[in-house]
């Protein structure tokens, strides 16, 4: 399963990837925007949003790509190594 996920921290990239990994999912990180970020998306099984730590132009790119290949978009509100723990656990994610 691909999982893609826009926010976050810059220095937990690793972390979020070693994570998505632990639940058997291949994971494409976007802690901040370089560039027209809707090219570099894909077709991920689904969309992780952490809504605190990206901006509103990142969010309205996913939630467009997402609507037009009806993928599904998690969100939460803290971008924690737990919170991502919770959220893959929770939709189990492999």
């Amino acid at each position: 399963m691909s999982v893609v996920i826009i926010g976050g921290n810059e220095g937990m990239v690793c972390q979020y990837e070693g994570i998505c990994r632990d639940y058997g999912c291949k994971a494409k990180v976007f802690a901040k925007e370089n560039g027209a970020i809707r090219k570099k998306l894909g077709n991920p099984d689904m969309f992780i949003l952490f809504v605190n730590t990206v901006s509103h132009k990142m969010v309205r790119s996913t939630l467009q790509e997402a609507k037009r290949n009806q993928i599904p978009v998690l969100r939460c509100h803290s971008s924690s190594a737990t919170a991502l723990q919770d959220l893959l656990s929770e939709h189990m994610c492999g």
